[in-house]
């Protein structure tokens, strides 16, 4: 979405009409080095996010890895804690995008 500025007024702009429901993941190297394990985290957002599909408002969504999963914790890309732990965040995050955003007052 992109703010545009007429006047005094903020006016919101998409850059593309979207109809639906639009995913993307995005899992930079920095924090999973290993492409199985980047791979195993993009395989489960979509796999969440096609669970929450029909309780989303139509948009499109980026979902970003910010932190790290360290080797040193998960060993291996199929570890259970690592797809737990990817799991609970993920659900976390789309259980917060299906709440009405609170108006400003």
């Amino acid at each position: 979405m992109v703010l545009e500025v007429s006047g005094t007024q903020v006016v919101p702009q998409t850059s593309f009409a979207v109809d639906g429901v639009w995913i993307g993941a995005m899992v930079p190297k920095r924090w999973a080095r290993r492409a199985v394990t980047r791979n195993l985290i993009k395989r489960q957002v979509y796999s969440i996010a096609a669970q929450h599909e029909t309780m989303l408002p139509a948009a499109a969504y980026l979902v970003r890895l910010r932190s790290t999963y360290d080797r040193t914790h998960f060993k291996s890309a199929k570890s259970e804690t690592l797809q737990a732990a990817v799991r609970g965040e993920i659900e976390q995050l789309f259980s917060k995008a299906q709440q009405p955003a609170k108006a400003a007052t």
